[in-house]
């Protein structure tokens, strides 16, 4: 497992001090041990991964961090500054129906991940502190499962789970014990960290490929707006872009759309809008087009051209809009700020930069790619709409779950 410093994990020492304040007035002790899992920011592919498709997506400087300490006792002990603390007897891993939803049931869900896989586990007290914001597209329960698993494996197993298996494991906890259809890309990015384009089609064995991208160099800052659109209510939103995506793979006698062409789509429309529904036709062809997206956007880094990639990030979202329809609830059609602040970024941005939705969507967040000459004008007039503090500036961390070193 990589150690890093506090240094190079860019973490104020304010912030370590006042945790292990926190650590030591909860627990009785010092720690002696501090991990850290980023947020992820999805740059391309999306609702692509439940379906083994591909993603191109990047660990962000906004982490949760964690004062540790082991113990003998048989328990595992969680305190999230804001939140009510977890407990997990490690001899019960079980998942529980009354836990679902719960933070609680992402720590047992990663401890059974971990058992059930022949790892080794144990005992620990941890206070966390996030500054990955919640709501806000950039996965906070992923960095938490990421952060459980680094934390087991630096522990109990000399850090050599490797970050692929720990992504696997605390997909495995929020599908299984939290509830959450969810695919592979939000943990895989926290736990790999850096910049990576990510192929899922065989979900045990993901070709992980790390690309180099400058957003300086090429005068832009990456930007993810909090439209503070709740995400309450919304799981059958999400869950039934899986659901809908396979539903038109069975047509074919396929399991996911990984397999399925768009040629097929096309070839058998008639057919199939009678089976699955327009809606779940619709989704399919954004899968198909969007991995292609993604082989793009890699292409276009790769070659240098950052008029391509900006392209790509702009039709990507036009897909979400219009074909993955992820931009807002039908259930809650009045509500509609995700679709509103991608207006006001492109008409800030005229014509320069991209914006589009980000993370699963429905409520909360977009990403935009803002030139650094019109950088003040767009957090202004995003601001000014959705208050203070709801655009943030993010920089892509270069590593993913870490033992931060003393």
């Amino acid at each position: 497992m990589k150690k890093v410093t506090l240094s190079q994990l860019n973490c104020p020492t304010e912030r370590v001090e006042e945790l292990e304040r926190l650590f030591e007035s909860r627990f009785g002790a010092k720690p002696s041990r501090w991990f850290s899992a980023p947020g992820r920011s999805e740059i391309c592919g999306n609702h692509t991964d439940h379906n083994r498709g591909k993603v191109m997506a990047a660990a962000v400087n906004l982490d949760v961090i964690a004062a540790v300490e082991p113990t003998d006792d048989g328990t595992v002990t969680v305190k999230s500054v804001g939140h009510e603390e977890n407990r997990v007897d490690i001899s019960e891993l079980s998942a529980l129906e009354s836990e679902k939803n719960t933070s609680t049931a992402l720590v047992r869900g990663v401890l059974a991940g971990f058992r059930a896989r022949g790892y080794k586990i144990g005992g620990f007290n941890a206070y966390t502190q996030s500054d990955v914001l919640k709501g806000s597209g950039l996965s906070s329960s992923a960095a938490f499962e990421v952060l459980i698993g680094t934390v087991l494996s630096g522990l109990y197993n000399g850090g050599e789970v490797s970050p692929v298996k720990i992504a696997k494991i605390a997909q495995f906890a929020e599908n299984a014990y939290f509830g959450k259809p969810s695919g592979l890309m939000d943990q895989m990015a926290s736990s790999v960290g850096g910049f990576t384009k990510i192929d899922f089609e065989d979900p045990e064995k993901p070709l992980i490929e790390a690309v180099s991208l400058d957003l300086e160099a090429h005068g832009h800052s990456l930007c993810i707006v909090d439209t503070k659109g709740s995400h309450a209510d919304l799981t059958p939103d999400y869950a039934a872009i899986p659901a809908e995506m396979k539903a038109a793979a069975a047509f074919f006698g396929k399991d996911c759309l990984r397999g399925v062409s768009k040629a097929e789509i096309i070839a058998n429309l008639p057919a199939l809008r009678e089976k699955v529904g327009d809606r779940a036709v619709l989704r399919a062809l954004h899968f198909a087009d969007e991995n292609a997206r993604v082989d793009s956007l890699a292409e276009a880094i790769k070659s240098g051209d950052f008029a391509a990639f900006l392209s790509v990030i702009d039709r990507s979202g036009e897909s979400s809009y219009k074909y993955l329809q992820n931009v807002y609830s039908c259930a809650h059609p009045e509500e509609q700020g995700v679709s509103l602040a991608i207006y006001l970024a492109k008409s800030l941005l005229d014509g320069e930069g991209a914006a589009r939705v980000h993370g699963g969507g429905f409520a909360g967040t977009i990403q935009a790619f803002v030139p650094k000459h019109k950088l003040e004008s767009f957090i202004s007039g995003m601001e000014g709409v959705f208050g203070e503090g709801s655009c943030h500036v993010l920089n892509v961390r270069p590593f993913g779950g870490v033992e931060v070193a003393p």
